[in-house]
């Protein structure tokens, strides 16, 4: 699974979890920095990630549209990168089955 984190979480998150989703990447890496969420959404759809945020918007936007993109909700106020890490890496077995699931929208607190 390709994850594409969005601007609000740490840059730093892809390199983190490269060794179990290796071809992740955050916006900044791609050139979307300060870009709409119609045109992160659209990019996302195009190239076969699943987009990973704590913005409401895109969950709004994924019940308006459904998928793809598939959307990863990380319901968290404020936290450390290690925080976001430590909730990505405790729901990997439910990430993986949402890679097949028919729902479009995973939350996760």
């Amino acid at each position: 699974m390709k994850l594409l984190f969005d601007e609000n979480l740490s840059p730093k998150l892809p390199g983190l979890i490269s060794a179990t989703y290796p071809d992740s990447q955050h916006v900044r890496e791609l050139g979307l920095k300060g870009h709409t969420d119609e045109e992160i959404w659209n990019y996302a759809k195009a190239n076969g990630f699943t987009l990973v945020s704590k913005d409401k918007d895109f969950y709004q936007r994924t019940l308006l549209y459904g998928a793809p993109p598939k959307f990863i909700w990380l319901c968290l106020g404020n936290c450390t990168r290690d925080d976001l890490l430590a909730l990505i890496q405790r729901h990997q077995q439910d990430i993986h089955a949402f890679e097949t699931s028919p729902e479009s929208v995973l939350i996760m607190s």
